[in-house]
């Protein structure tokens, strides 16, 4: 399974449209209009990175409103779990 956060700038008055559009995407898991640099986070999970760069390609880049993109494929997820045994000493 592949990961991918996208950071999504859009046009001032397409913010909502555009979100909409992206969460009805297949693949796409979750959107969120954020404060800050971007507009939009898009979090995509995929079985394997050729359907990552089909939708990439294919899908996002026909999104009327989209300006600018970033994209990171994430290496592993980090869990409460982990931190916590992170600080386990055996005892």
């Amino acid at each position: 399974m592949i990961t991918s956060i996208i950071l999504i700038n859009t046009e001032r008055t397409k913010v909502n449209t555009v979100g909409a559009q992206l969460a009805a995407i297949q693949g796409v898991d979750e959107v969120y209009s954020v404060s800050g640099r971007y507009d939009l986070i898009a979090i995509i999970r995929l079985k394997n990175i050729e359907d990552l760069a089909r939708l990439a390609t294919e899908k996002l880049s026909h999104i009327d409103g989209i300006t600018h993109t970033e994209s990171m494929v994430a290496f592993k997820k980090i869990s409460p779990e982990d931190i916590a045994g992170m600080f386990d000493l055996g005892s």
